[in-house]
């Protein structure tokens, strides 16, 4: 073969090679300023399909909360020192407690954190300009810069909160607090426990090692990246609520640890006499004077069986619309990136679904993990009933949650009623997952988008 024929041979085959490799690189690449309404193409479930007009509609600031005077009023400011985050100079920062019904007002001020800051109001389900998502609900509020959250508190419950703008980092290194939401009436008697891990220590509040037990009534948070088991020694206990929703009729429990995924709370109410201690692993425990620690037990509580049945509100076998949201992971470029990513029905960012809804309908979504690690599924605005898992029909009380936790190789089948307009992340709660390509969106149709990612703001959400 001829030197020029072998040359124009090699040639070929190498375009044939580098062609598609090409492509995919270039199709990966996300702009600098993008609308996160118009990523990705919409998927209506098997409902009614609508125009998907990312630029007409209500805007999503215009989703705000009420006017009025405030009955709880609180300003945040957030810094940074080297690499930790504070909130009024400490992480976690200030407790939040509002009763039902009550309406909040929080100004958040930002005196010196550089790549701008939000708050989201983790499991709050709060109109949609209130949910802090820098890009898709605000803009990131810059150094020097302040900006007001207004909300009714509307359902009781334990709730945090946490910055929305770099959250991967923000979050990991302290920015975030506790929001307590207690029924019309009640009067004080529980302890918050925000569980964090800070440079490899794990805390309850801040403080590595053990600390005092201050009521029956224990409230527990986890803020880490991945799920944590809690177990309780010298007593029995119940789980007298999951993600600000309360359990009916919680059994006794004994021998048994607590899963608490990234994200997710427990309520648990000790029963006593004895002393008691409350581990949440990493040496760190609530405690009180004469307790002894029991060993992790070898079984977990399962959500699905526990409590007695209770009425939804909706019938989920009649949904409007049906989803799937299957979470895989394949080698491929994510912006340009070549590397092994997080997929969303097969699909890499930010080629991935946008779940189309219309205010009224009954939404049922079946969420598989084939993607080789656990993930902590957290849908903004709003909460999902879990109805089976692998195929066993959930029979306890209705487990309503806004932070599930899907491990490697499970399914779950979950609903909800689509109540709460505007554009809404629906995403994986282990943070550094995000900006691996492990987020889609709610969207409601008529809904469009006022913000950015990238832009003069510097909106960069995950």
């Amino acid at each position: 073969m001829r030197t020029s024929t072998r040359a124009a041979v090699a040639v070929v085959a190498a375009l044939a090679v580098l062609g598609p490799i090409g492509w995919f690189w270039f199709d990966s690449l996300v702009t600098g300023t993008y609308d996160m309404a118009a990523m990705g193409y919409p998927d209506y479930g098997g409902g009614p399909a609508t125009d998907h007009d990312h630029r007409t509609g209500i805007a999503v600031a215009d989703l705000k909360g009420p006017s009025g005077t405030p009955d709880v009023a609180v300003t945040l400011t957030a810094g940074k020192a080297g690499s930790r985050y504070t909130l009024n100079g400490a992480s976690p920062g200030p407790e939040i407690r509002a009763v039902q019904g009550q309406l909040i007002q929080v100004t958040l001020v930002n005196e010196s954190v550089p790549d701008g800051v939000t708050l989201h109001w983790h499991g709050v389900d709060v109109p949609n300009a209130e949910d802090g998502v820098a890009g898709v609900t605000q803009d990131a509020v810059g150094r020097g810069q302040s900006h007001v959250y207004r909300f009714v508190a509307k359902d009781a419950g334990t709730y945090w909160y946490h910055s929305h703008q770099v959250s991967h980092e923000q979050v990991k290194n302290g920015l975030f607090g506790a929001l307590i939401i207690t029924p019309r009436g009640a009067t004080r008697s529980d302890q918050v426990a925000m569980v964090h891990t800070y440079q490899g220590k794990r805390t309850v509040n801040g403080v590595p090692g053990i600390s005092d037990i201050s009521s029956s009534a224990i409230k527990v948070v986890n803020t880490d990246a991945g799920p944590i088991r809690i177990w309780v020694s010298g007593t029995t206990f119940r789980v007298t609520a999951i993600d600000g929703r309360d359990v009916h009729e919680p059994g006794v429990i004994k021998d048994q640890a607590v899963l608490v995924t990234a994200g997710g709370r427990v309520d648990l109410r000790l029963d006593g006499p004895g002393p008691a201690r409350v581990d949440v692993g990493g040496g760190a425990a609530l405690t009180a004077a004469g307790a002894v620690q029991a060993a992790l037990p070898r079984d977990t509580l399962d959500f699905l069986s526990y409590g007695k049945s209770g009425f939804l509100g909706f019938d989920p076998d009649r949904p409007r619309r049906r989803f799937s949201y299957d979470i895989g992971r394949r080698f491929g470029f994510l912006d340009g990136r070549p590397g092994l990513w997080w997929t969303i029905n097969g699909h890499l960012f930010p080629d991935v679904p946008m779940f189309m809804v219309t205010t009224g309908d009954v939404v049922r979504m079946t969420v598989h993990n084939g993607s080789g690690e656990v993930h902590p599924m957290h849908l903004h605005g709003h909460h999902v009933v879990v109805l089976s898992r692998n195929g066993t029909a959930a029979t306890g009380s209705p487990w309503w949650t806004d932070s599930l936790d899907v491990a490697d190789g499970d399914t779950y089948e979950i609903a909800f009623r689509a109540d709460n307009p505007g554009i809404w992340a629906d995403h994986c709660h282990n943070l550094d997952h995000v900006p691996e390509g492990l987020v889609a969106h709610l969207a409601y149709t008529g809904v469009r988008s006022s913000f950015q990612v990238g832009g003069p703001s510097g909106n960069t959400p995950e």
